[in-house]
């Protein structure tokens, strides 16, 4: 998968996509990530992006020529690799979850367009197949939203978790938080691993983990129970 992201703070993505997993992908070759600089796309030698709003009102707004002439460059670079998707991370998008980052991670290609400042120039949301939002809260920047969901859509890629199922085990899958998991030792200060979980007999241990995930999700999250599968 090719991922473009295009941003002001491309700096920003160094850290979390340095290690661990999405690291990996990247050394192996599962996954390409590339960031565009978008103050290079100004007109000015300032190299301004943003602009005061019509009408008023407090904060800047992103221009739209920089955001248009950088997704087009984007494009342009290299033989497009499709299917695709152009995305802008935006508190007014749907809210991102475990069936979009499934959806997402079927795309050869997906392109972020990371805001700031007080928003878009609304002309820009013509460029983009969807917004996403990652919750119900604001941050300074769109940045933060497109890490978390380049994380949650590079799991989701074949090879790129160790064990093959990992994946599916984890919590939302399959629309239910996970079932508790255990190691050694066997006993730990009084707390005792399941006897199910010993028996070697997989279906017991199936229904055992579904009736976990199951309990956990009543208690801790009983809006995802609808259409929950077994």
């Amino acid at each position: 998968m090719l991922i473009d992201v295009i941003t002001l703070f491309p700096e920003m993505f160094a850290g979390p996509f340095g290690d661990s997993i999405v690291k990996r992908a990247i050394d192996n070759k599962i996954l390409e990530i590339r960031f565009t600089q978008l103050r290079d796309y100004a007109f000015d030698k300032h190299k301004q992006v943003d602009d005061s709003p019509f009408g008023g009102g407090s904060g800047m707004v992103l221009k739209p020529e920089p955001v248009y002439r950088a997704v087009r460059d984007v494009l342009s670079k290299s033989e497009d690799v499709l299917p695709r998707r152009i995305l802008i991370t935006d508190p007014g998008g749907k809210t991102f979850n475990q069936a979009k980052a499934k959806e997402l991670a079927k795309f050869n290609r997906l392109i972020f367009i990371c805001g700031h400042y007080e928003g878009f120039d609304a002309r820009i949301y013509d460029l983009a197949d969807e917004k996403i939002s990652i919750g119900d809260y604001v941050l300074t920047g769109g940045e933060l939203p497109a890490m978390v969901i380049i994380d949650a859509v590079a799991r989701m890629l074949p090879g790129v978790l160790g064990a093959e199922d990992s994946a599916q085990t984890d919590s939302f899958f399959d629309g239910l938080l996970e079932f508790p998991q255990y190691t050694r030792p066997r006993d730990f200060e009084g707390k005792v691993v399941p006897e199910v979980l010993l028996s070697g007999h997989h279906e017991n241990i199936r229904k055992w983990r579904f009736e976990q995930s199951l309990k956990l999700t009543r208690e801790n999250r009983p809006d995802l129970l609808t259409g929950a599968e077994k």
